[in-house]
């Protein structure tokens, strides 16, 4: 693809709309030093030198699409806690509107505690509850999505499994939204597949792709398989399976296959890596961008934000600066 065409979807980022439904994740590290083991047990003492807050799960993914430029609307489940408080707030300040997210108080906001200490991470901490939502909180989301929708040029579902994204869900919103004509994307659970049936595109990694068909992932011949058996079973428009260093593979309904390779210089870090191809490739559907195009520029934004040490997102204009 030339450059300028590149750039020309790139820039118009800001002009799509795009609302992200999900389990939401407060990310916890604590930052420290370890210099003794401890005398109570075999492990490490750390001293804590500083702690931060970063949005997890869904919230990522809204979080990467606000960083590209789009106009982010987010919606799913907290807990009545300070750690919603600190989520939502972190959200706000990124621009992100959150009027969809629903407070259930029978269950805690999801927190994943990172404890790194000299540039490891030591141990990493869950406080949460899978099970899925109450009704009440479902039927929430569903009457937020259905009266905001006319105003989306797109739906990005985030499926960490942590009890947001059910058969029902999927199936009220799908309706809906195939209905308007809207375009619809996914991060998927491997044990969610069956809910994806119809959806625009779905985003797997070759681990993912290959448990849901049940053929192991071990060469080019065998990602072929997959990906067709995939987008066969899914009946849906497109199929982008992420290959790791070995870049992506696009299947699509009309029967192409596309390969991808990768465009990252230096891989420091595969976190959230997901997250920043599933909001740049919807980003680019919404802006009526062929599947093909839109890989390629999903592409290139995995390949920066790969090159960043952490759970990281990429603006538009890091994007754009790549293209030189």
């Amino acid at each position: 693809m030339k450059i300028d065409k590149l750039k020309s979807i790139i820039s118009k980022f800001s002009d799509a709309k795009v609302l992200v439904i999900g389990d939401l994740i407060l990310d916890e590290f604590v930052w420290g030093e370890v210099s003794r083991i401890s005398p109570e047990a075999p492990v490490p003492v750390v001293w804590v030198k500083s702690e931060s807050f970063m949005p997890g799960g869904a919230a990522n993914v809204a979080n990467n699409t606000a960083s590209l430029g789009a106009v982010t609307y987010i919606a799913g489940v907290v807990g009545s806690d300070e750690r919603a408080g600190i989520l939502k707030e972190g959200l706000i300040e990124k621009g992100i509107n959150v009027d969809g997210v629903i407070t259930d108080d029978g269950r805690p906001t999801t927190l994943k505690t990172r404890v790194v200490a000299n540039h490891q991470q030591v141990v990493r901490i869950d406080r949460e509850k899978i099970e899925g939502i109450s009704s009440s909180a479902l039927d929430k989301i569903i009457i937020y999505v259905k009266g905001i929708i006319d105003q989306m040029d797109a739906i990005i579902i985030e499926d960490y499994g942590k009890g947001v994204i059910s058969a029902r869900l999927l199936k009220e919103i799908l309706t809906i939204a195939k209905k308007r004509g809207k375009i619809i994307t996914v991060d998927p659970k491997e044990e969610h597949f069956s809910y994806y049936k119809g959806v625009t595109a779905i985003t797997p990694n070759h681990h993912e792709a290959a448990q849901a068909i049940g053929i192991k992932a071990k060469d080019s011949q065998s990602i072929l398989k997959i990906g067709k058996a995939f987008l066969k079973k899914l009946n849906c428009e497109g199929v982008l399976i992420t290959l790791g260093e070995n870049g992506m593979q696009l299947f699509q309904k009309n029967g192409a296959v596309t390969h991808i390779p990768t465009v990252a210089q230096e891989v420091f870090d595969v976190s959230g890596a997901g997250d920043t191809v599933i909001s740049a490739f919807t980003l680019a559907l919404a802006l009526g961008v062929d599947m093909k195009d839109a890989a390629y520029v999903s592409n290139i934004a995995a390949g920066i934000v790969v090159g960043k040490v952490g759970i990281a997102v990429i603006t538009q204009k890091e994007l754009i600066e790549r293209l030189k």
